[in-house]
């Protein structure tokens, strides 16, 4: 499902999709680098508590620098969202495929299942808008065939976690440019 043309897959193409979008009162540096700060998630997102940079057998790295190739082990996921443990935690096995500095966006890959069984693809983006504000745009395509069962029984507390997310990155955003300020 990865786009050769550098662009978010089109929700269409998969079985479903969720996705997010908010004004954030802040420029982008300041938005990329709370999104790219993998390491305080859990301070202030109530859906993906924690990512790691991992090898192919999701050994923990020294190096943590997040890089185009890189596998992201990503968990716990908590659906719904919450900064208790939530009644079911899931977790993602990723390969990162963008990570734009330039255009602030990244994108990755579920690599944990055959393709035929369950495939993924994330993309968050930061775009300047008017007023040195930012639109902060997710969006992740679901296919395959436990896509169905995703869909079914946790589909809708995906869609709130990515809600959640994007509130999370703005309050955490707009808390850092004002005190930068």
């Amino acid at each position: 499902m990865a786009s050769s043309t550098g662009l978010p897959p089109l929700s269409s193409k998969g079985v479903f999709s969720a996705s997010s979008s908010c004004i954030i009162n802040a420029p982008r540096e300041v938005v990329w680098e709370v999104l790219t700060d993998w390491k305080s998630y859990k301070e202030w997102n109530p859906f993906v508590r924690n990512q790691r940079i991992t090898d192919a057998r999701k050994n923990h790295l020294p190096d943590e620098t997040p890089r185009e190739g890189c596998y992201l082990y990503i968990h716990p996921v908590n659906i719904p969202p919450s900064f208790e443990n939530a009644w079911f935690q899931s977790s993602a096995f990723e390969r990162i495929t963008v990570l734009d500095h330039e255009n602030y966006r990244t994108a990755w890959v579920n690599v944990e299942m055959p393709h035929w069984l369950l495939n993924a693809e994330r993309w968050q983006a930061l775009v300047e808008v008017e007023g040195g504000k930012t639109r902060y745009e997710t969006i992740e395509v679901f296919g395959g065939l436990l896509a169905y069962l995703i869909k079914v029984f946790v589909g809708n507390g995906v869609q709130r976690g990515f809600i959640a997310m994007a509130e999370g990155l703005k309050s955490r955003s707009e808390e850092r440019y004002e005190q930068g300020t």
